[in-house]
C-alpha cells in the first residue's frame, strides 16, 4: 500500500514571507512551490488510478459473486423442483404398495400352508394310502384328509391366478419407486453443485471487501496528496500575485523615475534654449540636450 507524502518535503508559506522577502527570494519560492506542487500532483494522478484499477477490480468481484449467486439461486431452484417431484412420486409409490399388500391380505397368500408343501402333504397322504394297511375307519379318515388337502390346494391357485394384478401393481410401484431415487440423486447432485457456488459466491464477496478496503486507502492517499498539491498551488497562486505586486511597483517607480528625469532634462533644456535666444554660444552637448527635447 502507498506509503505517506513526506511532510518534510512539503513548503510553508506565511503572509510575513509574502510581505517580508525580497523579490528575488519569493521568486525562488515560486519555483520550489511550482515543483513540489507538480509533484504532488503527479503522485495524486498516480495514487487516482491506483485506486480506479483496485475499484474496478472490486466490481469485477462482485460481479463474480453475483455470477455465483445467480447460478446458486438456479441450482436451487432446480433442486426444490426436484425434491417436489421426488415426494410425489415416492407418495405415488407407497399408495400403490400399500394397494398390493392390501390386495394380498385379501387373497390371504401370505396366510396358511403354502401351495407346494400342499402339494407335498397330498403325495404323501396319497403315498400312505397306496402302500399303507388301512382298516375303513382309517382309510375313510384319510381319503378326508386328502381331499380336504385338495380343496385348500385348489383355491390357493385359484387365489395365486388372481395375483398377476398384484405383481403388475408391485412392479408399477418399484418402478416409479426407481424413479423417484433417481430425482432424489438429482436432488443431492444439484444441491451439491449449488452449495460450490454459494461457497464461491462468499469467497469472491470476501475478496471484494479486501479489494474494497485497498482501495478506500488509496482514495485517501489521493486526497492527501491532493490536498497538498492544492494548498502548495494555493500558495503558488500567492506569491505570484505578490511578484506582479511587486514588478507593478517596479513599473510604476521606472515611471515616475523616468518622467521626473524628462522633466529635469526639459528644464535644463529650456534654460540652454533661453541662453541661445539671449545670444549666447551654445556647445555641442547644449546643442545636443537642445535636439532631444525638441527645441531645436
Amino acid at each position: 500500500m502507498a506509503e505517506s507524502i513526506d511532510e518534510s518535503e512539503n513548503l510553508e508559506v506565511t503572509d510575513d514571507d509574502i510581505e517580508n522577502k525580497s523579490k528575488g527570494e519569493l521568486i525562488k519560492l515560486a519555483g520550489q512551490l511550482r515543483d513540489r506542487r507538480n509533484d504532488l500532483n503527479q503522485l495524486a494522478s498516480e495514487r487516482a488510478s491506483k485506486r480506479d484499477d483496485l475499484n474496478a477490480k472490486t466490481r469485477e468481484k462482485v460481479d463474480e459473486a453475483q455470477e455465483h449467486r445467480e447460478k446458486r439461486d438456479e441450482l436451487n431452484s432446480q433442486v426444490q423442483e426436484h425434491k417436489e417431484k421426488r415426494n410425489e412420486l415416492n407418495a405415488e409409490a407407497n399408495e400403490l404398495f400399500d394397494q398390493v399388500e392390501e390386495m394380498k391380505s385379501d387373497l390371504e397368500l401370505d396366510e396358511g400352508t403354502s401351495i407346494e408343501q400342499l402339494k407335498e402333504e397330498i403325495e404323501d397322504l396319497e403315498f400312505k394310502q397306496q402302500t399303507e394297511v388301512l382298516n375303513p375307519e382309517e382309510e375313510r379318515e384319510l381319503i378326508e384328509k386328502i381331499e380336504d388337502k385338495r380343496e385348500q390346494l385348489q383355491e390357493k391357485q385359484e387365489k395365486l391366478d388372481q395375483t398377476g394384478d398384484v405383481e403388475e401393481l408391485k412392479e408399477e410401484a418399484e418402478e416409479i419407486r426407481s424413479e423417484a431415487s433417481q430425482h432424489h440423486q438429482k436432488v443431492t447432485e444439484l444441491a451439491d453443485e449449488a452449495q460450490k457456488h454459494h461457497n464461491q459466491m462468499i469467497e469472491a464477496y470476501r475478496e471484494a471487501d479486501e479489494i474494497r478496503d485497498e482501495a478506500d486507502e488509496m482514495h485517501e492517499k489521493f486526497v492527501e496528496a491532493q490536498e497538498a498539491a492544492d494548498q502548495h498551488h494555493e500558495d503558488f497562486v500567492r506569491v505570484q500575485k505578490r511578484l506582479r505586486e511587486l514588478d507593478k511597483k517596479e513599473e510604476e517607480e521606472e515611471r515616475s523615475k523616468r518622467e521626473e528625469e524628462q522633466e529635469a532634462a526639459r528644464e535644463e533644456a529650456e534654460e540652454i534654449y533661453q541662453k541661445f535666444k539671449e545670444g549666447e554660444t551654445l556647445d555641442t552637448e547644449d546643442l545636443m540636450k537642445l535636439q532631444k527635447t525638441g527645441l531645436l
